[in-house]
């Protein structure tokens, strides 16, 4: 169990400092609990013997333990696939098979670390006409960003995907008001080039959406919602299929709940595409 779980699972027997230390904790984990103990309790405004009695009361022996597994935490957010591969497994059946079900239990999975509340908060965000959306993705993750781009694209105008070229980027921040979105995927081996995006349109008041996975990119520190999936299947690749699934969930949700504008809009995006038997004549 990962100590933001931990924290988590303790709320109800915590005290009212506890409480504040908890706060503090989660505002920006983990990197608030790689903090000496003195300058922890500074910050949380708390005793140092009552970070103490918080780190046994959510279970672990001490600080020196709280501290090393928030650091293996942040080594687990950067492993690489020849470093998560553990080498032969057993697998059921056949491959394929095996496969698909260790995907298909991280997809029922998915929904247990997002709230109805806040999947409809960012669907709000997303479909709201006065904001401007803008979509960038990591290295891979990127073909989702483009995934949730075209079709959110089909439902409303003022969706922007970003381009690779990080060159390119200050055109689209200069862009951004305050209200704008952010929508910023990025899974472990993150991404500096996404964190520092992010932090500058943080400071330019856009609302910063984050697709990411339990381990937290560091984006999680600017963002105004996190959205966690699982992608760990113990093969040597994690799967993106939950996160898909997600992202699916948000377009398809937004573009029915406004079904009267998706239908008219995808009418008239139909009536100017370029088809190939247009391209003939």
């Amino acid at each position: 169990m990962q100590v933001r779980e931990r924290i988590r699972a303790a709320a109800e027997v915590l005290t009212a400092s506890e409480r504040k230390l908890a706060a503090a904790l989660l505002s920006d984990y983990p990197y608030s609990g790689l903090a000496s103990i003195q300058d922890l309790a500074r910050h949380a405004e708390v005793s140092a013997p009552s970070i103490s009695r918080f780190v046994t009361k959510i279970g672990l022996s001490g600080y020196q333990e709280f501290q090393r597994e928030l650091m293996s935490e942040l080594k687990d957010g950067q492993r690489s696939p020849v470093e998560i591969y553990k080498g032969k497994r057993e697998i059921e059946g056949g491959y394929l098979g095996d496969f698909m079900a260790r995907a298909t239990n991280l997809m029922a999975a998915a929904p247990d670390a997002i709230t109805d509340d806040q999947f409809e908060r960012i669907c709000a965000l997303l479909a709201d006409p006065k904001r401007e959306v803008q979509v960038i993705g990591g290295r891979v993750s990127n073909a989702l960003a483009l995934v949730l781009t075209f079709h959110l694209g089909q439902v409303r105008s003022g969706v922007q995907h970003l381009p690779a070229d990080v060159e390119l980027w200050p055109e689209y921040l200069l862009r951004m008001k305050p209200g704008d979105v952010l929508f910023a995927i990025d899974f472990r081996r993150y991404q500096t080039s996404l964190l520092r995006l992010s932090r500058a349109a943080h400071e330019r008041g856009a609302r910063v959406v984050l697709m990411t996975d339990k381990w937290l990119s560091p984006i999680a520190k600017y963002a105004d919602e996190v959205l966690t999936v699982p992608i760990e299947t113990g093969t040597l690749w994690d799967t993106y299929a939950p996160a898909l699934a997600v992202v699916e969930a948000l377009i398809t949700k937004i573009a029915e709940d406004n079904f009267d504008q998706t239908q008219n809009r995808i009418q008239a995006w139909d009536a100017v595409r370029m088809t190939d038997r247009d391209a003939a004549k």
